[in-house]
């Protein structure tokens, strides 16, 4: 166009058209290329989790669980409480040597003392707030987990009923050193009052597993996935002893993954917590009419019960939520194919 032309306001209109037309186009490319690079950047992740499983992936749908369906199973298995034991007392024993045995049922004497519980950093879950110091009797602690072999022997003596992936009664073939799992709260409990027992307390466990000086993990104060089983890097829970590399300050296997915890605690609010209240409430699931009954939809009602804690994060958590003071928590009905226990006891003074 020549210098001397001059423009109509139509042709200034135009042109700010062509403008704001070119800029849309800009922006909407840097906004694809950046999606495409999450994309890629999400596949590769993915493609780095698949390399690290342990299983066919084309058997996922069979082996990974939403713990709801765990529920679903678990309750259905409450049915078979009666019926018989897969072993014999004596088969039971045998299905591990004398020295297996012994070295299973080791504990660790945790000294009385003051240690520091909780913590006050900030990207921390507000329940886990804030950093108190405790003080505790003198106390014992298995040094692992509850075993399946262990629980075997548990069923066989009293007639309990065996975990649902337990195939006729059976430990799953490999798995005899795996801790139990698919167990709930009064299924811990039944089996630490017959070994003449008890679930720790949440202060108990939280001291064995970081000691006095309020570290993060058991072994200090930076995650490394080389000493636990979390966040997929198995593919299952693993053996109880391990991750000897992973153990505590007082020397308690996997009190950082493998699987959640139940200790003997309601999940209650640390004194001085800035964690809102409702995140304590107990809640369940409730359809409210027949249209959310037909579109499959329920709301999570306040109830008069109180979840109980589980600790120590999981082969399929977060690897944060490892951190030894983390909580978590769950109905004390309800199992998980990364729910176990341990079991401690007192010490006379």
């Amino acid at each position: 166009m020549n210098k001397n032309t001059v423009q109509t306001p139509a042709d200034l209109q135009r042109k700010k058209k062509y403008l704001s037309a070119t800029i849309i186009t800009c922006i909407a490319l840097v906004m694809i290329g950046g999606s495409l690079h999450v994309v890629k950047l999400g596949s590769i992740r993915m493609g780095e989790m698949r390399a690290l499983a342990t299983y066919n992936l084309k058997e996922e749908s069979s082996r990974i669980r939403a713990a709801g369906e765990d529920i679903a199973l678990h309750e259905e298995n409450e049915n078979r409480k009666n019926q018989a034991a897969g072993y014999t007392p004596a088969e039971a024993d045998a299905l591990l040597t004398p020295e297996q045995w012994k070295e299973l049922g080791s504990s660790v004497l945790i000294p009385a003392g003051k240690f520091l519980m909780g913590t006050n950093l900030k990207n921390a879950d507000a329940a886990s707030h804030p950093q108190h110091t405790v003080q505790l009797k003198a106390y014992r602690i298995d040094k692992y987990l509850v075993t399946n072999a262990q629980y075997a022997r548990f069923i066989a003596a009293t007639g309990h009923r065996p975990p649902s992936d337990w195939k006729d009664g059976k430990i799953p073939q490999g798995t005899a050193l795996y801790p139990v799992t698919l167990v709930n709260w009064y299924d811990a409990t039944a089996y630490a009052k017959w070994a003449g027992k008890r679930l720790p307390t949440e202060a108990e466990w939280e001291k064995a597993a970081r000691g006095t000086d309020g570290r993060r993990w058991p072994w200090g104060n930076e995650m490394d996935p080389a000493r636990l089983n979390t966040y997929y890097n198995v593919g299952s829970a693993s053996n109880v002893n391990t991750y000897s590399n992973g153990v505590s300050p007082y020397g308690v296997y996997d009190m950082a993954g493998n699987v959640d915890e139940w200790v003997a605690d309601d999940f209650e609010p640390y004194k001085g917590t800035d964690a809102a209240a409702e995140v304590f409430q107990g809640k369940m699931a409730r359809v409210q009419s027949e249209e959310d009954k037909t579109m499959k939809v329920a709301d999570l009602v306040p109830v008069n019960r109180q979840y109980k804690v589980l600790r120590g994060g999981s082969w399929k958590g977060d690897p944060f939520s490892t951190a030894t003071y983390h909580r978590d928590y769950s109905w004390p009905n309800y199992a998980s194919d990364f729910y176990g226990f341990r079991c401690a006891s007192s010490v006379d003074e």
